[in-house]
């Protein structure tokens, strides 16, 4: 017989747990560009959990890789999940020398390389996520000011993701910060991956 938890503390642990848990692995949007790839590359999504003592928490290295070149990952990141009561805060961090962790999410002595001073904050870019019955759902914290600059336009992000057990679907999309019309990102919908490599026996358990 299932249980449920009577205290709240623990019902938030266990949904920043299961996030983590789902988030831990490696996800492939094969069956969509086989489908159609004129409009969807073969991308692979991983993310590693790094050690506790990391932040004294719950961390990943994430890259994003096209499948054809898996050592040069146009996108790489840490990231540090905050229980916040109601939702999950997940803080973005860069790489200030990010070429020298290339491949780190597959190959664990690369990762081990990885320091706390060799990491940025990426403010206002962090992602909050929320539990709506078996899935997370996320979106970057409001305020539209996770600016990037793309084809020498000044844009904010737009990023909505859902997260399941097996599935990660993601909308990423560059806003011009004074028009509000889409410069870059899919114009043809959310990517959709699945998880091929599961690591959340990684995830240190804080519980």
């Amino acid at each position: 017989m299932m249980t449920t938890p009577s205290d709240p503390a623990e019902v938030k642990s266990s949904d920043l747990f299961t996030l983590a848990h789902w988030m831990a692995g490696g996800f492939s949007n094969y069956k969509q560009a086989f489908e159609n790839p004129k409009n969807y590359a073969h991308i692979h999504v991983f993310f590693r959990p790094l050690p506790f003592e990391f932040f004294s928490g719950i961390g990943f290295y994430s890259e994003q890789v096209y499948d054809y070149d898996l050592w040069s990952p146009y996108r790489q990141g840490v990231h540090r999940l905050v229980d916040q009561g109601d939702q999950i805060y997940i803080e973005n961090y860069g790489l200030k020398e990010a070429f020298l962790y290339a491949g780190a999410a597959r190959e664990l002595e690369i990762l081990n390389t990885l320091t706390i001073d060799k990491i940025e904050r990426r403010h206002h870019c962090a992602m909050v996520f929320k539990r709506e019955g078996d899935l997370f759902r996320g979106m970057v914290e409001p305020g539209n000011l996770c600016l990037i600059e793309r084809h020498n336009c000044q844009t904010y992000l737009v990023s909505d993701v859902e997260i399941t057990e097996t599935t990660w679907v993601s909308l990423d999309k560059g806003m011009d910060v004074n028009t509000h019309e889409q410069v870059w990102g899919s114009t043809f919908g959310p990517l959709r991956f699945e998880k091929r490599e599961n690591f959340a026996h990684e995830v240190p358990n804080i519980l």
